[in-house]
Formats: C-alpha cells, sequence, structure tokens
C-alpha cells in the first residue's frame, strides 16, 4: 500500500515541487539555500563565528547585551530558504514544517541537555493566539522535546500584554515593551521549581521576548534556563 501511495503521491522538497527520496525533507538546492549553522558559534544566541569551534565564545552582540540565559543555540540563519520556512510556519497555516524544523533544532541542542530538564515555548499572547489558531513556537517545542527525549510543558508561560509588532523597532524599544509581559502560568510554578528549562523560539533578534521569558523563568525558581530557536536574524542578513 506505501509503495502504490509513493507512486500516486510521490514525496516533494518542503519548499518547492521537486521530488525527494522522503517526506518531509528538502532537495539538494533547497538545502543548499538554506543556511543551517555549524561549526564555530556563539554560546548565547548560536550565531556563526569565524575560527575554530570552542566553548563559551560570544559574538559582538552577545558582548554588548547581557542575556539572562545561560547558553543559546540556533539551527539556521535568519535568511534565504530559512527565512521562507519561518514564515510560511509562522503565517501560512505551513505547520507541517514543524516536523523536521524540530529534529533541526534538537540536532544543535544536545549539549544543552541537563537531567530533570523541561522544554517550554514562547508564548503568544490569547487574542495573537486566536487569530493565528496557533502557536508555532509550540509546535517547534513539541517536536524537539520528542527528539530530546525531554518533558514538554505547552503552558508554562503565559503573555499577558498583547505587544504590539516588534517588525522596524530598536533594540531598547524591544526590551521596553516586552517588560512585564511574560509570566509563569499560576498552576504551573510547581513544574519548573528547581529544574532547569529549555525555552523555544522560531526566531530571535535582539533576544528581547527570549530575555524576558527567561526573567520569568528565574522568578519562578527555575534553576536554569537555556534557549533554542529554529533562525537567528545576523547582522549580514
Amino acid at each position: 500500500m506505501q509503495t502504490a501511495l509513493k507512486l500516486i503521491y510521490p514525496s516533494q522538497c518542503l519548499t518547492c515541487d521537486e521530488m525527494t527520496e522522503s517526506d518531509f525533507a528538502l532537495c539538494g538546492k533547497c538545502w543548499g539555500d538554506t543556511a543551517f549553522i555549524g561549526g564555530a558559534t556563539c554560546d548565547k544566541c548560536g550565531v556563526p563565528l569565524p575560527g575554530e569551534a570552542e566553548e563559551d565564545i560570544l559574538c559582538d552582540d552577545c558582548i554588548k547585551t547581557a542575556r539572562p540565559w545561560s547558553h543559546g543555540r540556533a539551527a539556521m540563519l535568519y535568511k534565504g530558504n530559512g527565512r521562507k520556512m519561518v514564515l510560511q510556519l509562522k503565517h501560512a497555516d505551513r505547520t507541517d514544517l514543524a516536523r523536521p524544523a524540530g529534529e533541526w533544532m534538537a540536532r544543535v541542542a544536545w549539549d544543552l541537555v541537563q537531567p530533570d530538564m523541561l522544554v517550554t515555548p514562547v508564548p503568544l499572547h490569547w487574542q495573537r493566539l486566536l487569530m493565528r489558531r496557533y502557536n508555532q513556537s509550540a509546535l517547534l517545542a513539541h517536536r524537539a522535546a520528542r527528539h530530546l527525549s525531554l518533558e514538554y510543558c505547552p503552558d508554562l508561560l503565559i503573555r499577558r500584554k498583547r505587544t504590539r509588532p516588534l517588525e522596524g523597532v530598536s533594540v531598547e524599544e524591544r526590551f521596553d515593551i516586552l517588560s512585564d509581559a511574560i509570566h509563569i502560568h499560576s498552576k504551573r510554578v510547581n513544574r519548573v521549581q528547581d529544574r532547569p528549562v529549555l525555552l523555544v523560539d522560531d526566531v530571535m533578534t535582539s533576544g528581547a521576548t527570549l530575555a524576558a521569558a527567561t526573567e520569568a523563568c528565574y522568578a519562578a525558581g527555575a534553576s536554569d534556563v537555556s534557549v533554542l530557536v529554529l533562525a537567528r536574524v545576523a547582522k549580514d542578513t
């Protein structure tokens, strides 16, 4: 039956019409157009850096801007085909993209895993969730947690304030807008106390959203917080 279905509905690339050997895969061209991150990376945000891979090296942004979390990783840069997939996942109902994206994210996050770690997504405000019908970060977090064999909590955090869109806003304004916007769900406090947390989001730009979520986790008693994103916006994008 599976063979017959393959003949009728052959596997296609996630982002174009080219055929692939398996489902939820990229063709050779689209893979080449996707800026997956490897080698030397910033230990706080995952952006690629020149030179040999080392521990605890930081990019210029993370040297200038203090990050409240311990470590950070990103699967790809927010450009080219990577940007296209993020936008499709976020705005075009391409929830199927979360399946391979979660696996790509897990591959770069293995060194972040700690005993009894809890995975949770950056939350959407309930009004935005109602309009979008799903939280793309929650889809990614769920998939990544499965690959990392970690416990997943979809509603550990809540977004009390509906913040305005952050496109075109300065770094300082982003941090101001997100101040006191994210909190621990009152019924989930017991799940975070004295536990390490892995925060998951789709994109990191300034890091303001992740910083607000990290501070909420620490305020509720988390022992450590690391962050994981699908894509990192870099200065050359």
